[in-house]
């Protein structure tokens, strides 16, 4: 394909165009939603069942997977600092790659947002379960629905104060583990501290216990654990200084994938020998059992509890943001592209909740395996979101070089080669999703996604033919 023409070179920076949005944002919240988006519920629970099945080569996952989500963030960051709007990988698709992407990659983020929510949400309640086993978990999912929707329809400045504090319990839970862990490994204090050893990373079976093959089955299961990391790119259009937050939100990236994801798991892999570990169990749990902590598995309790609530905060906010950016390029009811008198896409963000409260429902009627394909739903989502923004900044770099675009201010390293690393990555990953029969369903989901966007974009043509016309991107001001 050609790179597309654009006629006007739209301004970068602080001077992009407005959107509406309230610049609510500081570097203070921008950064610990940065770090709350690569903590989630997939490192304090899913590293279980991964564990049991690669042992300590998980490890080596974490750190493989990590170095490719660093290339999307900062192939990510490059666009950002090109044009920051609030769209942002839906934008870039439209704009490098024609309408339809963008129309299909905002739908598909916003389904990802949805599904995620539905399971975070009952996660959430089941969790509250533990310390109010009398308390229907249905209103406890209701009463934690209507508390977030309130937050994010009340103002940006109050979703991101919430979101810093979710993600300060979650570092701050992390931290504890690996500074006990270290403690346990130097001083042998506690009751894992006979046990307690740095061997224990190959003295049972080896590094690779069941083989490289089922160590890399495992990754679907880590990309899961690394959705939302690409939330910062969302906040773009409502950070007070784009140029200077986000390329400081996403450098830093590497190193909290080193602290919150190698180093906790290597901590715990060397306290607790992995063959202790099973699916459904937090690895955090055992470790504070083993290790003798009182009330451990309540504080885990309470930190996934703050991870679940954390992702259906983000949910929230980022779906609301994507009806509108549709709502904008006419893919979507043009009601959604109305801002409230607190400047937040009030319509849009009821419309997603009110989806999300279908979780509330299936609360009774769906088994809890229906809740891991909702999950491997949202990895196939996410993983098509991070392959637009990849491809996205090939075509950009093609526009820099061949002079059609100016340079960005926050060059990926590497240019478009890490891009394309990081593709093969991603279309592997596919590859193993495809050939796992449990987590396979997930592709078959997402076919007849794609076939009911393709059938809703062909209406779309028809009432409006200009939809399908590629125009240069102009955000336009509200308000």
């Amino acid at each position: 394909m050609t790179s597309p023409k654009v006629t006007e070179t739209p301004p970068q920076g602080a001077d992009a165009p407005e959107e509406g949005y309230e610049r609510g944002l500081g570097s203070r919240q921008v950064q610990m939603i940065a770090i709350g988006g690569a903590v989630g519920v997939g490192l304090f629970l899913g590293a279980g069942a991964n564990i049991a099945k690669a042992g300590p080569s998980l490890i080596v996952m974490y750190a493989l997977a990590g170095v490719v989500i660093f290339f999307i963030m900062r192939a990510l960051g490059e666009l950002l600092l090109y044009r920051p709007v609030s769209g942002s990988f839906a934008e870039y698709s439209r704009e490098f790659l024609g309408p339809f992407f963008g129309y299909f990659t905002g739908w598909t983020y916003w389904l990802m947002w949805v599904v995620t929510g539905m399971a975070e949400l009952t996660a959430a309640a089941i969790y509250v379960h533990y310390w109010f086993p009398s308390v229907p978990q249905w209103a406890t999912a209701l009463v934690f629905l209507v508390v977030l929707f309130t937050a994010n329809l009340i103002s940006v400045k109050l979703f991101g104060e919430i979101e810093f504090w979710f993600s300060m319990v979650k570092v701050t839970a992390l931290i504890g583990m690996i500074v006990i862990g270290l403690g346990v490994l130097t001083f042998g204090f506690s009751q894992a501290g006979d046990t307690a050893s740095v061997a224990n990373l190959w003295r049972f079976d080896g590094f690779f216990p069941q083989g490289v093959g089922s160590s890399l089955m495992t990754l679907q299961g880590v990309m899961f654990a690394y959705l939302a990391v690409e939330l910062v790119g969302v906040t773009a259009g409502e950070s007070e200084d784009p140029e200077k937050t986000l390329p400081k939100a996403i450098n830093t990236l590497p190193w909290r994938i080193a602290l919150f994801y190698v180093g906790a798991l290597t901590v715990i892999l060397c306290v607790v020998k992995w063959t202790q570990f099973a699916a459904g169990v937090s690895p955090f749990v055992k470790a504070f059992a083993v290790i003798g902590i009182p009330a451990g598995a309540g504080i885990v309790n309470f930190v996934v509890l703050t991870a679940a609530l954390s992702s259906c905060n983000s949910g929230m906010y980022s779906t609301g943001r994507m009806l509108r950016t549709l709502a904008d390029n006419r893919e979507a009811p043009r009601a959604f592209g109305r801002l409230s008198a607190s400047k937040t896409p009030a319509l849009g963000i009821t419309v997603s909740v009110a989806f999300t409260a279908i979780g509330v429902v299936l609360n009774y009627v769906v088994p809890e395996k229906a809740f891991g394909y909702v999950t491997s739903v949202a990895t196939a989502a996410g993983i098509w979101t991070w392959l637009m923004i990849l491809v996205s900044h090939v075509r950009y770099r093609r526009a820099v070089d061949a002079g059609r675009l100016p340079a960005s201010s926050f060059p990926a390293p590497g240019g478009a080669v890490c891009s394309y690393v990081a593709i093969a990555f991603l279309l592997f990953v596919t590859g193993l999703i495809a050939y796992d029969a449990d987590s396979r369903i997930c592709l078959y989901v997402m076919a007849v996604w794609a076939a009911a966007l393709a059938v809703g974009w062909a209406v779309l043509k028809a009432r409006d033919p200009e939809v399908a016309e590629r125009r240069a991107p102009q955000p336009e001001k509200v308000g």
